[in-house]
Parts: structure tokens; C-alpha cells; sequence
């Protein structure tokens, strides 16, 4: 009697792919987190130009 029948060839098979799926369901996330983390630091950038112009704005103004 074979002791790998077509059923138990299955299972490692199916387990294979859950690890393979698990792992590049991994990568999205990581991916989509390092790019929240890019876009939170473009905003802090943004909002930071724009204090700095707004100094530069009121500091120009009170030289006129």
C-alpha cells in the first residue's frame, strides 16, 4: 500500500499555499503601511512649509 495517496498529497499542497498566502497577504500590509508612514510624513513636511511661510509672511509684513 502506498503510504502517499492522492489525499494526504493534498495537505501539504493546501498548507503550502496558506503559508505562501499568508505570507504575501504579510507583504501588502507592509507595503500599505510604509506608505501611510510616506504620506503622514509628506503632510507633516506640508503643514510644516506652511507655518514657515506664514512666519516669513507676518515677518515680512512688519518690516513694510
Amino acid at each position: 500500500m502506498n503510504p502517499f495517496s492522492a489525499g494526504s498529497l493534498k495537505v501539504p499542497y493546501l498548507s503550502h499555499e496558506l503559508v505562501n498566502d499568508r505570507i504575501q497577504t504579510l507583504h501588502r500590509e507592509a507595503e500599505e503601511q510604509r506608505l501611510v508612514a510616506r504620506i503622514r510624513r509628506v503632510q507633516r513636511a506640508r503643514r510644516s512649509v506652511e507655518r514657515a511661510n506664514e512666519r516669513l509672511i507676518r515677518a515680512l509684513s512688519q518690516e513694510v
